[in-house]
């Protein structure tokens, strides 16, 4: 039974093995168990329900929450040529008729609804006809008043799948459930709570960090500069705050969208739309975006405001890298979005108990960008699990960053604070500090203080920046409305009267997510022009993942194309020809990447091991990079490819043995006269004994040193 569900993940898939827990959940639902599934977002849930249905005899009824979820998810089947439809609000009753009689008569294998249209009783008394083997219910934590996201409807799915003749399996699948929203998913649903299955939380591609000591906005500039080729999703709290970063990004010229529920209707769906398809790059959105988006090649999730709890962060956070490759989750924190948030709530009109609730788990929120733990750990154990590891990839785990002693300079500010009587915001503590000549300064007779101009120095900007980290810190309060005003908090008393120090650390360092791979681009570009042929988004065609494997390979026939992860036999038939010309015309343009031709020898998935860390165990034995190639039956440059990850990774390379520490100063200095956006015009700016491989080695080699 195992080995056919094997085969059919190889077929329509196209890949060899499940990932952690998909077999297990996937037995159990064969076998007939009513099951729950907890995975962490890009987990590949919908496999558990996917493959199931092509087993099971009938139809698989997948119960979705959103219609714009609905749809991708379809639209990736057929794809991958597996039938499957939706029944929701958008397609005509005329459709609807024709739809349901087409599943009557067998055309679809996977059918999927909203919740609401089980209430309907013309959709039930037809559902009565069918022969369902399975339900699948995906966000199934919707169904617990625990839990973020609670939707009424969700309650009533139960009863309703009881009045079902075929008395079909049950599914329940999530990504963000807390111990006790997990119970409470199976006790709503008759679920066994010994035939749940959680993965874990943790997502091993996912690179977390917080900032509390800068400006938000020159953060976000340096950025979106260092990463503008790469898709994200930046978070506010409210849709002003969404229209102002909007605006801001638009006139700084990033290719930015909005997502708020200010807007139309048809506006969002436009907005969203363009996300999808590629034509642009970040959309900047309220939490009313992204919960039904499937798009899998989202390089990094940005949240500018905190988050109200931390079901909300790691359930947006993880739309980030949902094709497995590094992204990056970064949360910008500020004292007044506990205020925002806190004016949020109570404009819900909670009960107490809910207000108590939440406001509970926004203190952990706070908590959690206060921690000097590590961040992944803090979220595995609010999710539940016990003494989780240290992940060693987020910015608590990896931060070098060395601190100065600012206490002189705080003592500055907060005095100046107080002789101002703290009733000023901080432009104009910080115009005081600078010695400015503003008559307003001079109105106020602020010029006979002894704080006028002791920052001269610096400039007022500069201060303000300042004034940020220290309220970021919790030196100085903010009150007052649309203009508020500057106070000391008790730890900022402690500061003025020497008894407490101040670190500030270097500002932060922004490298870009990804080197530069002109074939990558190439073949991205390539899938861009398919997907606006056929309508549907580029991650349906192929996820950046499988695209960067291919970009590895090298593919040369249409066996070798079926290896690359991701493609199978429906899409090798499909977009084998033009994705293989594509790869054959830039070797031709660049005949030293041309692989060579090796024995076979064990591949890394049979010894167990991912492929890049197989390539550093031989780097590590001095063999060179043709010697690696040769052994491994793969090309040079994949073999480059492997130990500029193992780089990107933290782990540690002899650097001498590919490039001198002139070589490297060399490249640095020709990047820095060119630019170091695109490799091609580095490397023609470069002696011709300057390889690609030594180009890329110096850019990482450069981040890994800062």
């Amino acid at each position: 039974m195992m080995e056919q569900a094997r085969q059919y993940l190889k077929k329509y898939f196209g890949y060899d093995q499940f990932r952690s827990g998909q077999d297990a959940i996937i037995e159990q639902v064969l076998n007939g168990r009513n099951t729950a599934g907890v995975m962490p977002t890009g987990g590949g849930k919908s496999i558990c329900y996917q493959i199931p249905a092509l087993m099971l005899p009938g139809v698989t009824l997948v119960i979705s929450p959103l219609i714009s979820l609905m749809k991708d998810q379809v639209d990736t089947l057929l794809q991958n040529g597996i039938e499957a439809t939706l029944l929701n609000s958008s397609i005509s009753a005329s459709e609807a008729d024709q739809r349901l009689r087409d599943i009557k008569e067998g055309v679809y294998k996977l059918v999927y609804v909203a919740p609401e249209r089980l209430e309907n009783p013309y959709f039930m008394r037809e559902l009565q006809e069918l022969n369902i083997s399975l339900v699948a219910i995906d966000e199934a934590h919707c169904i617990s008043q625990w839990g973020h996201d609670f939707r009424p409807s969700y309650l009533r799915i139960n009863p309703l799948i009881e009045q079902i003749p075929s008395r079909p399996v049950v599914l329940a699948l999530t990504a963000t459930a807390t111990p006790i929203v997990q119970k409470d998913i199976c006790r709503s649903l008759g679920i066994d709570e010994d035939d749940a299955i959680s993965t874990g939380f943790a997502r091993k591609n996912l690179i977390f960090s917080t900032l509390k000591d800068e400006n938000r906005d020159q953060y976000l500039s340096r950025y979106l500069t260092e990463n503008k080729e790469e898709s994200g999703i930046i978070y506010a709290a409210t849709r002003k705050e969404v229209d102002r970063l909007y605006t801001r990004l638009i006139k700084s010229g990033v290719n930015a969208g909005r997502y708020h529920a200010g807007m139309s209707e048809h506006e969002r769906s436009e907005q969203q739309e363009l996300f999808l398809q590629d034509n642009i790059s970040v959309m900047v959105a309220t939490s009313a975006f992204g919960m039904g988006i499937d798009k899998s090649n989202v390089r990094f999730v940005i949240h500018y405001q905190i988050p109200k709890n931390m079901e909300s962060y790691y359930q947006e956070a993880g739309r980030a890298g949902r094709d497995g490759l590094d992204s990056e989750c970064v949360l910008l924190y500020s004292p007044q979005d506990i205020r925002v948030q806190r004016f949020l709530l109570d404009q819900s009109n909670p009960s107490e108990d809910r207000l108590n609730q939440e406001l509970t788990k926004l203190n952990l929120m706070k908590d959690y960008c206060f921690t000097e733990g590590c961040l992944q750990a803090f979220i595995l154990r609010y999710f539940g699990e016990e003494n989780p590891d240290d992940c060693g990839r987020c910015e608590n785990c990896r931060d070098s960053r060395s601190s100065v002693d600012v206490t002189t300079e705080a003592q500055m500010v907060l005095s100046c604070i107080i002789r101002m009587g703290e009733r000023f915001g901080k432009t104009l503590v910080a115009q005081v500090l600078s010695g400015s000549k503003n008559k307003k300064i001079e109105e106020f007779g602020f010029k006979t203080l002894s704080t006028y101009g002791i920052m001269g120095k610096k400039s007022a900007k500069d201060i303000t920046d300042f004034i940020d980290f220290l309220t970021a810190r919790q030196f100085i309060a903010l009150s007052g409305g649309q203009f508020p005003i500057l106070k000391l908090t008790n730890e900022g008393k402690q500061v003025l009267l020497g008894k407490q120090q101040v670190l500030r650390k270097e500002i932060v360092k922004v490298a870009a997510l990804s080197v530069d791979d002109e074939l990558f681009q190439e073949l991205r570009q390539l899938r861009k022009e398919i997907a606006q042929t056929e309508n549907v988004p580029p991650f349906v065609i192929f996820s950046d993942a499988t695209l960067k494997d291919m970009a590895s390979r090298y593919p040369k026939t249409d066996e070798q194309f079926l290896e690359v992860k991701g493609v199978g036999k429906q899409k090798q038939e499909k977009y084998g020809a033009p994705f293989l010309s594509a790869i054959a015309d830039f070797l031709n343009d660049h005949p030293e990447l041309a692989p060579i031709e090796g024995p076979n020898h064990p591949t890394p998935k049979e010894k167990g091991e991912p492929t890049h860390l197989e390539s550093l165990h031989y780097f590590q034995q001095n063999k060179s990079v043709n010697e690696i190639a040769e052994i491994r039956g793969l090309s040079p440059v994949s073999v480059e490819n492997h130990l500029i990850k193992c780089a990107l990774e933290g782990l540690e390379l002899d650097w001498g043995r590919i490039l001198s520490d002139e070589q490297q100063q060399l490249i640095l200095k020709a990047a820095g006269e060119v630019g170091a956006d695109k490799l091609k015009p580095l490397k023609e700016a470069l002696p011709e004994d300057i390889t690609y491989f030594m180009i890329k080695a110096a850019l990482v080699r450069k981040t890994m040193l800062v």
